[in-house]
C-alpha cells in the first residue's frame, strides 16, 4: 500500500511496564479510511516494523473496491493480514495472488519491487475489506537483496490456545509454536482473541513489542486501552493484556534494527539511496507491473 507521511497522532507517555500510547491518524484513502499507527512522531518503529495500517472496516457497493495502482518499495518486507474481504496482489516479478483472511501474503522489497493492490472477484457484490497492513525494515547487509513474494494459506499459520487465549501466529517463535512465514530478523507478529476476563501474559525475549487493539477494550499495563491504540511496552518489558471486553489484538515487535529513513513507499538506512529511488521511479528504471498499466506518480 501507498504511504503519505502523517500528520501527529496523540501521544501520551505512561508509567509501568507501557511505556508510549499511540493513537492513530486518520487518513482519507477515497474510498476507504485506514488508521496509520506507525510511523508516529515520537516512535518511527516497534522492533523492525516501521509502518502499521488498520484498513477499514469498510463496506464497499457493487463496482466499489479498493483500487492501490502500482507503486514502489525498496528496503522493506510487507505482511497483507485480513480479517474480511479479499485483495488481488499483482508485482512487477509477475505474480498475481488473491489473498483471503488469515492468509499471509509477504513481499520482499529488498533492492527494488513494483506491486499494486486491487479489488478481488468479489467487486461486482457488495463487499467489505477489514485488515492490517505492515511493513518490516529489512535489518543491514539486507536492505538490498533480491526482490522476492511469497503466499501462505490461511491453513499453514500455527493456531492454539494459551490460558484460554485463542491464538494465531504469523511471524516469529513464540509459546513453544513456530510460524512457517520466512524472516530476515528475529521478530514476532501474533492476533490473539481474548473474551472478557481473560489475560494474555505476552512471551518475553523480544528488544521492542506493542500491542494494537484491533477490536473491544484491555488493560495493558497500567491503563484501559480501547479499539484503535496501540500501547508500546517498555524497553525489556512483556505485559499482560487483561481484556475488560471481548477484544481482538495483534502483538508486534521483535529485535532493535537501527535507524532507518522513510519517504513516501520507500525506506533505507542511507537517504542517498532514497534520492536514488525516487529517479528511479521518476525515470521509469523500476520493472512494470504485468497486466497492470497504471501507476502512482512520484508525491511533490
Amino acid at each position: 500500500m501507498s504511504f503519505q507521511p502523517a500528520d501527529n497522532p496523540d501521544c501520551a507517555d505512561e508509567n509501568g511496564s507501557v511505556a508510549l500510547r499511540i493513537a492513530p491518524h486518520e487518513k482519507d484513502l477515497g474510498e476507504f479510511t485506514v488508521r496509520r499507527v506507525l510511523p508516529a512522531p515520537r516512535r518511527r518503529m516497534v522492533g523492525p516494523f516501521i509502518f502499521f495500517d488498520h484498513m477499514g472496516p469498510a463496506e464497499f457497493p457493487p463496482g466499489k473496491g479498493i483500487q492501490v495502482r502500482p507503486h514502489p518499495h525498496i528496503g522493506i518486507a510487507t505482511i497483507t493480514y485480513l480479517f474480511e474481504g479479499e485483495i488481488v496482489h499483482r508485482d512487477s516479478l509477475g505474480y498475481e495472488q488473491l489473498i483471503r483472511p488469515g492468509a499471509v501474503n509477504l513481499m520482499t522489497a529488498g533492492r527494488g519491487i513494483v506491486h499494486s493492490e486491487r479489488a478481488g472477484p468479489d467487486l461486482d457484490e457488495t463487499s467489505r475489506l477489514h485488515g492490517i497492513q505492515s511493513w518490516m525494515a529489512l535489518p543491514d547487509g539486507k536492505e538490498e537483496i533480491d526482490p522476492e513474494f511469497r503466499h501462505y494459506p490461511s491453513a499453514d499459520l500455527p493456531e492454539f490456545t494459551v490460558d484460554g487465549v485463542r491464538l494465531r501466529l504469523i511471524i516469529g517463535k513464540a509459546f513453544g509454536h513456530e510460524s512457517p512465514v520466512a524472516t530476515t530478523a528475529q521478530m514476532i507478529y501474533l492476533s490473539a482473541e481474548l473474551a472478557a476476563g481473560r489475560t494474555l501474559q505476552l512471551p518475553a525475549g523480544n528488544d521492542e513489542l506493542a500491542v494494537y487493539v484491533v477490536s473491544g477494550e484491555c488493560r495493558i499495563g497500567n491503563e484501559v486501552h480501547p479499539a484503535g491504540v496501540m500501547a508500546v511496552a517498555a524497553s525489556g518489558q512483556a505485559p499482560a493484556v487483561v481484556a475488560t471486553q471481548d477484544s481482538l489484538v495483534m502483538v508486534i515487535g521483535g529485535e532493535h534494527i537501527g535507524e532507518r529513513h522513510i519517504w513516501w513507499n520507500l525506506v533505507s538506512s542511507s537517504r542517498e539511496r532514497i534520492e536514488q529511488a525516487k529517479r528511479d521511479w521518476t525515470e521509469g528504471r523500476f520493472d512494470s507491473v504485468p497486466g497492470d498499466d497504471e501507476f502512482i506518480p512520484l508525491p511533490d
